[in-house]
């Protein structure tokens, strides 16, 4: 590694390397984009492995986006990536928050006291100047993370605006994602089986769409299908944190039955 690393910097040092003009820099902005976020979910929400989070791994795509704006061209329309940097830190900000004895904290149940102001503050300013850009996806994602960080508590979020912001995301590109996340909102907004309705149809691999509807199934009061789809949630789960969040949960459930609301 060390020698390629040599080879390289002998050949960048060699080059005349310029900045791509007019749309071939747009497009090779927003590769980089998506490389940085990927990175950074797979810190904020590993899918396998032991870890509840991974911080340094978030943090470093932070600090990718942010090398990415100091050296474009200052004509150079940011917006876009003034977006995604908001939507990081916003996310980014509650990871102290988001772990408990080595245990995954669900948004409901988050100390908000932990949550890093400092970068909250910031993302709030990148996204104020925002207000009337056009919508595209890291600016709706970025403000529906705004909605939690500005509002007190769970239960005095927006759940609606949300629900809306949802709505013009599907309108740019319909994702099974964005469906489960928009049925979770909508949980909240107008209750469990408004949920339930929302989540009709979504196909999606993994352990969150069972996870969701074991949820949404207790706060309805069907505990048999509140188990069996935790039971489904567990299987399928690769991440060990996640996957014991999930059997505590379903502990509970079988114990009391007692609705508790629960998002990440």
């Amino acid at each position: 590694m060390s020698a390629r690393l040599t080879r390289a910097r002998r050949k960048i040092a060699g080059e005349h390397l310029t900045v791509p003009p007019g749309e071939e820099l747009v497009e090779r902005v927003g590769v980089v984009c998506e490389i940085a976020y990927l990175a950074f979910t797979a810190g904020y929400a590993p899918g396998s492995g032991t870890d509840v989070l991974r911080a340094e791994l978030s943090g470093e795509a932070i600090r990718l986006v942010r090398v990415l704006r100091s050296v474009l061209p200052t004509t150079y329309e940011r917006s876009d990536l003034d977006a995604l940097l908001a939507l990081m830190l916003l996310q980014h900000s509650r990871r102290d928050a988001r772990v408990r004895d080595g245990r995954l904290v669900l948004l409901p149940d988050q100390d908000r006291g932990r949550w890093r102001q400092d970068e909250i503050a910031e993302a709030l300013e990148l996204l104020t100047p925002l207000a009337t850009a056009p919508a595209s996806p890291y600016l709706l994602q970025a403000l529906i993370a705004a909605e939690h960080a500005i509002a007190p508590t769970t239960q005095e979020t927006n759940w609606s605006r949300i629900v809306a912001r949802y709505d013009e995301l599907l309108e740019l590109g319909d994702s099974p994602v964005l469906r489960l996340n928009r049925a979770i909102a909508v949980a909240e907004a107008d209750g469990p089986r408004a949920g339930l309705d929302a989540l009709s149809g979504v196909a999606l691999l993994g352990h969150r769409l069972p996870a969701a509807r074991a949820e949404l199934l207790w706060r309805a009061g069907d505990l048999p299908g509140a188990l069996a789809a935790f039971d489904a949630a567990i299987a399928l789960c690769g991440n060990e944190a996640e996957r014991a969040h999930l059997v505590r949960r379903r502990g509970q459930a079988a114990d009391d039955n007692r609705p508790v609301r629960g998002a990440e």
